[in-house]
């Protein structure tokens, strides 16, 4: 009995250190799933969006960053939204849907990892790199630097949000997001000590009730990814005027299909800025 019971007690010992040790290295590439950009898409790019230019900068750490900058072409400064992704999300294929849009141009980046941008992916390094991006798109030419928008999906809804809290963006377009991080992960994850073992927290909820952005906040009724309380509770917490849009039926990864989504969005861009 005792050499079970030792034998016992040692299999869990192993698995109640093994695994989380196991969930805190694998961590980055849990919750950045980097998409690379083939050099056949990349060609198919250029000859399908002759007018789309793509940006390659430089970060502060100097690592090299990409991303496409669409609609450009403009005699008067023109609104511009600065888009981030979700975590397996390679955003080219967003500029096939920027025409639902008119009227704006778009800065269509790709983190750290993903597309043809370098470097290691992580919360601080992200939201480094968004700063950097607003900077840049702000002196471009044709650009409104008073009508900077800011638009995040999933993952990117953090990145979004941290933006909002250190620069002047005009307006703020959130899909499918969450309060932080760490409350989803809690979520799957109940029986780790996610506190201590999470890394990127992208911790939106505290930042929201100081953020008078207006907000358009888009939320998936049936988000099997990130159940929509969690959406609900930013909304509720952020401080400025805002929109909720709750779409019917719609998952994770089917509310650009929805009537509401694209013009939920056009209408809100179109708004004047106070």
């Amino acid at each position: 009995m005792e050499t079970s019971l030792a034998a016992f007690l040692k299999v869990a010992a192993a698995v109640a250190i093994g695994l989380p040790l196991i969930v805190y290295l694998a961590q980055d590439a849990l919750i950045f799933y980097r998409q690379p950009l083939p050099e056949a898409r990349r060609a198919e790019i250029a000859k399908r969006h002759p007018a789309v230019r793509e940006i390659l900068l430089q970060a502060k750490d100097g690592t090299r960053l990409q991303a496409w900058h669409a609609g450009a072409a403009s005699a008067l400064p023109r609104p511009l939204v600065i888009y981030f992704g979700g975590n397996a999300e390679e955003t080219s294929w967003m500029l096939e849907e920027t025409g639902n849009a008119p009227g704006t141009s778009w800065l269509i980046v790709n983190y750290r990892g993903y597309g043809l941008s370098g470097g290691s992916r992580g919360e601080a390094a992200l939201v480094s790199d968004a700063l950097q991006w607003f900077d840049h798109v702000a002196t471009l030419p044709g650009t409104d630097p008073a009508r900077i928008y800011v638009f995040g999906r999933s993952l990117g809804s953090g990145v979004a949000v941290a933006l909002a809290a250190q620069r002047p963006v005009a307006r703020v377009i959130l899909a499918t997001p969450y309060d932080s991080l760490a409350a989803v992960a809690k979520r799957y994850y109940w029986y780790l000590p996610v506190d201590l073992l999470l890394k990127h927290r992208f911790d939106s909820i505290a930042l929201a009730p100081s953020l008078k952005q207006p907000l358009l906040c888009l939320i998936a009724e049936r988000d099997e990814v990130i159940p929509p309380v969690h959406g609900e509770r930013l909304y509720d917490a952020w401080g400025g005027t805002k929109k909720k849009v709750v779409l019917q039926a719609a998952g994770h990864n089917s509310t650009d299909a929805h009537p509401l989504f694209w013009t939920s969005i056009r209408e809100f861009l179109a708004q004047q800025v106070n």
